[in-house]
């Protein structure tokens, strides 16, 4: 399980380098979009998928309330869906989307397997758009999720299962800019909430679960009659990519802790993981070069989160904070019509962790690793020096070892963090 596990998080974030990479190379061919040429008003379809984490919340009133176990997959995805344009730049629309994955936590222990993923689903609701430029969208969403989780067990725990069907809402942001003809790209960040609901009922009290999740997407979308006419007249800013900028950043996402415990005789658990949801702020300065078709550039960021996990007990709290970091980074992206980029973004990445509890026992423990981050997005000028920008990161961090804390020898207790985040930003280029 530890392995694959491992190759899971390393494919989850190759596969985003790989698949941005892959619609920026499709970019290069794209020729600028006329500022009225492009109707967004008409049904659309769409296929896709994405990367994303669950964090699932148990508690057991008034004993214990724990936020929670959590675990990454990634997801494929078909969208249907209508656009009416209100005025020359307001949008309303409805979708409806189905999707199939395997997000979700695990648990490997001597000589079994369990899995607890989200199988399959499918989004309703409706959403509102602004155009940024007359190529690109900036939207919001909201309606209603249905999902269904499915717990597998494998070798000695073979033949253990259970299913659920849940029904929440999902609430969420993104960009749709144009690419070419009648095609799309869309990036896109949802939460969805599928309620506090028992599991299992004993007496005097019940096991109550309470799944979330955080999503990323990314899909091309092929929209009819959008060379009717009756695009937008407003014309697009005049950007120039090369200079310095500094921008801001708020965000939400993920963390997942796999903990590693050496049972002795041979045996251990690995547990991934321990699931961690919250939101976050970032500063960020960096330079861009515009190389033609093409943009390269470093940044480097400052970030502070809210993404926390707490075990709630009679008495007091544990909380696991993944408070503090900064990254430095390149990336490269296609502009992929007059106002808007695709790009990929990578590099190192630091972040800061604090194991605490309520008084009087206080701080538990604090650490810092370093690691990678891989990620992508899309960036869109709304002014001559001013630009707004979806972004998706996955970060691996260094395994930590906590054995000699807690007295044990090495390697009898580990943790290896991961992040998955999104952040909204915008930037101001001096140029």
């Amino acid at each position: 399980m530890f392995l694959r596990v491992s190759a899971k998080s390393f494919l989850l974030g190759a596969v985003s380098v790989v698949a941005l990479i892959s619609a920026a190379h499709a970019a290069d061919v794209v020729q600028p979009v006329e500022a009225s040429g492009f109707n967004w008003s008409g049904a659309y379809v769409g296929i896709g998928g994405g990367f994303g984490a669950s964090v699932h919340k148990f508690s057991v009133a008034p004993i214990v309330d724990f936020n929670g176990i959590g675990g990454n997959g990634v997801f494929g995805e078909l969208t249907a869906g209508y656009d009416y344009m209100v005025n020359e730049r307001f949008l309303l629309g409805g979708f409806i989307d189905a999707n199939i994955g395997n997000i979700g936590p695990s648990i490997s222990i001597p000589d079994a397997d369990i899995d607890l993923t989200n199988a399959y689903g499918f989004d309703v609701g409706l959403r509102a758009g602004y155009l940024l430029n007359p190529s690109t969208l900036g939207y919001v969403l909201g309606g209603y999720s249905w999902q269904h989780f499915k717990l597998d067990g494998s070798g000695d725990a073979d033949g253990l299962e259970f299913t659920e069907n849940r029904g929440g809402y999902v609430l969420g942001v993104g960009m749709e800019t144009v690419l070419r003809g009648n095609w799309t790209l869309k990036t896109e960040y949802r939460y969805a909430n599928y309620g506090d609901k028992s599991v299992i009922d004993f007496g005097g009290g019940s096991l109550n679960v309470e799944p979330s999740t955080h999503t990323f997407h990314i899909a091309a979308n092929y929209r009819f009659g959008a060379q009717s006419g009756g695009g937008a007249s407003f014309p697009a800013p005049t950007y120039n990519w090369t200079g310095f900028y500094v921008g801001g950043a708020l965000g939400a996402g993920t963390a997942v802790h796999d903990l590693g415990v050496d049972l002795g005789g041979g045996g251990a658990l690995d547990l991934n993981g321990i699931g961690s949801e919250g939101v976050l702020g970032e500063a960020s300065i960096g330079y861009d070069y515009d190389f033609g078709s093409w943009v390269a550039g470093v940044q480097l960021d400052g970030s502070y989160s809210g993404i926390r996990s707490k075990l709630d007990i009679p008495g007091g709290s544990i909380k696991l904070d993944n408070d503090y970091g900064f990254d430095a980074l390149a990336r490269v992206g296609a502009k992929v019509n007059e106002s808007t980029l695709a790009y990929v973004i990578g590099g190192y990445s630091y972040q800061h962790f604090d194991l605490h509890a309520s008084d009087p026992v206080g701080d538990i423990i604090d650490w810092s690793k370093s690691g990678f981050t891989v990620g992508g997005g899309l960036e869109t000028a709304v002014s001559n020096n001013v630009t707004v920008g979806l972004e998706y990161r996955y970060s691996q961090f260094a395994k930590k070892d906590f054995s000699s804390e807690f007295g044990a020898p090495d390697g009898t207790l580990t943790d290896k963090a991961s992040f998955q985040t999104v952040r909204i930003g915008a930037k101001y280029k001096f140029n």
